[in-house]
C-alpha cells in the first residue's frame, strides 16, 4: 500500500505564495504518478496538476497553468506543489493522490491523503 501525507496549508492574502508537500511511502510508491486535487464546500473535487515519480512528466490545469509549479525531491520522497499569485477562488481543501500516468479524473487514482486546507482572502 501506499501511505500520502499532505501539509504546508493555511491562511493567504489574495496574490500571496504558498507551498504544498506531499510525503509518500510504502513498498511500490514510487511505481505511481502523484496528484494535487482540490475540493471547495459544495463542489466536486477537481484536478489541478501531476507529476509521474520516474520521469518527472507535468501536466496542469488550465485554471493554475502559469501559477502553480508541481516538482519532486526523490531523496525525500516528497512532492511539492508551489503556489503563486494565488486567488479567493483557490480556497479549496487539497489532497495529494497516487494513480497511473497522467491521468487527471479523481476517480483513477488509488490512494488518497487526508488533505490540507488551503484559504486565499481577499
Amino acid at each position: 500500500q501506499v501511505q500520502l501525507v499532505e501539509s504546508g496549508g493555511g491562511l493567504v492574502q489574495a496574490g500571496g505564495s504558498l507551498r504544498l508537500s506531499c510525503a509518500a511511502s510504502g513498498r511500490t510508491f514510487s511505481s505511481y504518478s502523484i496528484g494535487w486535487f482540490r475540493q471547495a464546500p459544495g463542489k466536486e473535487r477537481e484536478f489541478v496538476a501531476v507529476i509521474t515519480w520516474s520521469g518527472g512528466t507535468t501536466n496542469y490545469a488550465d485554471s493554475v497553468k502559469g501559477r502553480f509549479t508541481i516538482s519532486r525531491d526523490n531523496a525525500k520522497n516528497t512532492v511539492y506543489l508551489q503556489m503563486n499569485s494565488l486567488k479567493p477562488e483557490d480556497t479549496a481543501v487539497y489532497y495529494c493522490a497516487a494513480g497511473p500516468g497522467l491521468v487527471t479524473t479523481v476517480r483513477s487514482y488509488y490512494y488518497w491523503g487526508q488533505g490540507t486546507q488551503v484559504t486565499v482572502s481577499s
